[in-house]
């Protein structure tokens, strides 16, 4: 009897080392702060994984570029030495050309129409162009409408912005956008942002409301402009390898997990949008919240033009007039 309970124990006690060592751990980071939409985004992703999987799987949670930029992150995924990734799609061109056509300016009619666009056959599809790249979309997130901010003055016009040196994500796209606004770009990683616009190395930045609010810009920019210029996702990656080493269930746990943090995210950015103006307002910023959109459209025909040429016509018009 005594030697069956031994037995039982000593199994009881390998089963349950067993258990522990089985808990696989993973990382996922993001460039921003925890209390923001990207920061809900990881952090429920985190959970879900970790429910679904019934802890088998952990989660590790990284934020403020802990981990690097957003590029050398995107990087460390492709090639493994991180299992995931949480990113603006600001780096993303540079490693999956495809993704360049959701940059163009004034593509999206609001955040309905992109989420539409993104959840559907069009996104979709953009997400397979990850895998021959080492990498697995495993779902389209978001981080806004982008908006402009600086020190210098307030923008109204397009005129206003000529000569401003704003900080412009690693992105072609942006780049040939911004320039065609007569603003001098200075590509940057966004953990250089804050000390870039404290020192004065440039003038300002653009981003949405939730990074404006979260990065805490507002210490630093006196003018924001709502130029909802260029609709900006974000998105989950992972390592195709740790992907595929999943099993089928657990790749479906993973994929549900990153829709939940979707969910949680695009919440929150309603929510920054909502209350972000009289936020930042009543921080001292000045807001022009009532300039002529076509104005800056129009600005923009010679680059469109030549991005017409490089999309095809007929891809912008697709996602344009997708209901």
């Amino acid at each position: 009897m005594k030697l069956h309970a031994l037995v039982l124990g000593v199994a009881l006690t390998l089963g349950l080392t067993a258990g522990v060592s089985a808990q696989t751990s993973m990382r996922i980071n993001i460039s921003v702060a925890q209390n923001s939409h990207q920061g809900i985004a990881i952090d429920t992703f985190a959970q879900e994984v970790e429910k679904r999987t019934n802890g088998r799987y952990k989660i590790q949670t990284f934020y403020n570029g802990a981990l690097g930029g957003e590029r050398e992150s995107v990087e460390a995924v492709q090639l493994g030495t991180q299992e995931l990734t949480f990113t603006s799609t600001g780096p993303i061109p540079n490693f999956v050309p495809e993704t360049k056509i959701l940059d163009v300016p004034f593509l999206f009619r609001d955040k309905a129409h992109a989420r539409a666009v993104l959840d559907g056959p069009i996104g979709q599809d953009l997400l397979k162009k990850f895998e021959p790249k080492g990498m697995v979309g495993l779902a389209w997130a978001e981080n806004g409408f982008r908006h402009m901010t600086n020190s210098k003055r307030d923008v109204r016009t397009p005129e206003d912005l000529k000569g401003l040196k704003m900080r412009t994500m690693e992105n072609p796209v942006h780049i040939a956008a911004y320039k065609g606004f007569g603003i001098i770009t200075t590509p940057m990683a966004f953990p250089e942002v804050f000390t870039a616009l404290q020192q004065g190395t440039v003038d300002g930045q653009e981003n949405p409301l939730p990074v404006i609010i979260s990065a805490k810009f507002d210490q630093v920019q006196k003018h924001l402009s709502l130029t909802g210029h260029v609709y900006s996702p974000c998105i989950f990656l992972m390592n195709k390898e740790a992907f595929d080493k999943l099993s089928a269930e657990d790749k479906q746990a993973f994929i549900e997990a990153a829709k939940e943090g979707t969910k949680a995210n695009r919440a929150r950015v309603d929510e920054d949008d909502a209350k972000g103006v009289a936020d930042l307002r009543s921080k001292g910023m000045t807001v022009i919240d009532d300039l002529d959109k076509s104005k800056f459209v129009a600005a923009l025909a010679p680059v469109n033009a030549q991005f017409e040429k490089e999309f095809g016509k007929d891809n912008l018009d697709r996602i344009r007039n997708y209901k």
